[in-house]
């Protein structure tokens, strides 16, 4: 018998970028990116897995934006157009470095990479949704939920309308998607006030995550510390986030991530290759940009771009094994001392960004297969587990309040909320009266509902938490701006037009056309619970 559990959970979301309007929006490669880098390599992670004998467990939040981009046409035809850009600069690579033998090397290496990300892409006809479905049918995956477009809930919890409108659009979502209500959610940004379990409960979910002061600081404080989850009083499950095994893959200073062998993110041929050479594969406009293929490696943090060495997969595949055998070993070390002191067994949860896993850290998909594979083969003092089935294994736990927190820097709320982005909450606050007043209204008309259902989109959308986050961060700030404000006034024009019964059908269709997600919902989310 094994003597506690590791959770790894991986948080899978991207932003709703969608321009169909424009034949080239720069932000919109951030899921074009994400799908060849992190996506597709773990599916292919889990079918190498599944076909191997492996009965893994994992769990892995889908958020409502990504599930919609996924999901989306136009997006996967974009998608498309990019891998086959991606193939074609690999090729003249090989051809240009015909006399360069590591490079050629590297470029032979990424061509069969992106054959393989080819093959997996028509596999599935471009749903990969559908692809991660089958693994949660198998009971491999846990796909939870999250806000329906990443709002930052405890800044919106004086209008208890409009953070019920974020859970319950979500998990309306999710069931239209893989067919059953979701049992799970991460919140986004791991952000959590007091009372907001109740509508947790309300929606039907059975546990969130937080950080893990969220429990180290609960009342009472729990027994086991982020060991062993809570309860609260409606009944949902809190599972808090291990700092040790944490620290090992996001720490800058020793996170795995860091090693000398593994591939340099920030140094890439868009930047470096000859610019005549490379223009057809960077910005319509000229400016350069990342293109998705590099040849050099971390070397040491020391080191300038200039000064990088070049990548060798093998070693990296190599240090890739050695660090997922660490990891487990330390997890066990951990596991052993906590069921010896705790006389039960501990859980160990490790929640991560989902795009860590291969667009940040390269090597990360392939660190997750062997730690898969050396849990399963190598040892017996761990079950790998997913939460629900932990939940379902140990129904009685301590029951206490969480604390409120977040997750990031300080852990309570300063990342989206201080001098970059304060301003944005006051017009968000606006924007929610405005759509609670609306989801009183009755329609008259096909065209009314249309249009009361659009605001609420809008207002879901303005809300997202990486607006704020992308201005905290100071990185494309511009386009984080435009969003916010664009659709807040088309809020606002949605507004005036209903109530003045002057709807402009014209211009309702076109926005319809670009913030299409959510094609079933209902204002009325937005009326008193």
């Amino acid at each position: 018998m094994a003597l506690g559990y590791l959770a790894l959970v991986l948080h899978a979301h991207l932003p709703f970028v969608r321009h169909p309007e424009s034949d080239y929006v720069l932000e919109e490669e951030w899921l074009y990116e994400a799908i060849t880098e992190t996506y597709i390599p773990l599916l292919q992670v889990f079918n190498g897995l599944k076909r191997d004998g492996v009965d893994f467990k994992i769990t892995m939040s889908m958020t409502p934006p990504l599930v919609s981009m996924l999901r989306d046409k136009l997006l996967q035809e974009r998608y498309d157009e990019h891998l086959t850009k991606l193939e074609e600069l690999v090729q003249k690579e090989i051809e240009h470095n015909q006399d360069n033998g590591h490079i050629k090397y590297l470029a032979e290496y990424y061509a069969q990479e992106f054959k393989e990300i080819r093959k997996v892409w028509e596999y599935y006809k471009g749903d990969l949704v559908t692809a991660f479905k089958q693994f949660q049918d198998s009971n491999n995956l846990e796909i939870i939920t999250c806000g329906a477009t990443h709002g930052y809930l405890p800044l919106m919890k004086m209008y208890p309308q409009a953070v019920w409108a974020q859970i319950e659009v979500a998990c309306e979502h999710y069931e239209e998607n893989f067919g059953i209500r979701p049992r799970g959610i991460w919140l986004p940004e791991c952000a959590y006030y007091e009372g907001l379990e109740r509508m947790l409960a309300d929606a039907g979910l059975r546990y969130f995550l937080t950080d893990g002061h969220g429990l180290l600081y609960a009342r009472p404080r729990p027994r086991f510390g982020t060991y062993a989850p809570i309860f609260t009083e409606t009944g949902v499950g809190v599972f808090g986030r291990d700092h040790e095994s944490s620290q090992q893959v996001w720490s800058s200073e020793v996170g795995y991530p860091g090693d000398p062998v593994y591939r340099e993110f920030y140094k890439d041929i868009g930047w470096e290759a000859d610019y005549d050479y490379i223009k057809p594969y960077i910005m319509p406009n000229g400016q350069r940009k990342n293109v998705g293929v590099k040849y050099h490696k971390i070397t040491s943090r020391q080191a300038g771009l200039s000064d990088k060495a070049l990548y060798d997969p093998y070693w990296a595949n190599e240090k890739a094994a050695e660090h997922a055998g660490n990891f487990l070993y330390n997890r066990m070390q951990q596991i052993q001392h906590l069921a010896g002191i705790m006389q039960r067994e501990p859980i160990v949860v490790s929640p991560y960004d989902a795009e860590l896993y291969g667009h940040w850290w390269y090597e990360g998909p392939k660190f997750i297969d062997y730690l898969f594979r050396k849990a399963w083969f190598d040892q017996d003092t761990l079950y790998m587990i997913h939460l629900a089935d932990y939940l379902k294994g140990h129904p009685n736990q301590q029951v206490a309040i969480p604390s409120q927190s977040s997750w990031g820097y300080k852990g309570f709320h300063e990342y989206w909320l201080n001098h970059t982005n304060a301003w944005i909450y006051p017009h968000l606050h606006k924007g929610a009266e405005k759509m609670i007043n609306l989801a009183t209204k009755e329609p008259k008309d096909e065209l009314e509902w249309r249009a009361l259902n659009q605001a609420a989109r809008e207002l879901l959308l303005a809300q997202s938490s990486d607006w704020a986050f992308i201005m905290r961060t100071g990185t494309m700030v511009p386009y984080a701006e435009r969003r916010t404000k664009s659709h807040l006034l088309r809020l606002k024009k949605l507004e005036e037009d209903i109530w003045s019964g002057e709807i402009d059908s014209g211009w309702l269709e076109k926005v319809e056309a670009i913030d299409n997600i959510f094609p079933n919902i209902n204002y009325r989310v937005y009326r008193p619970m």
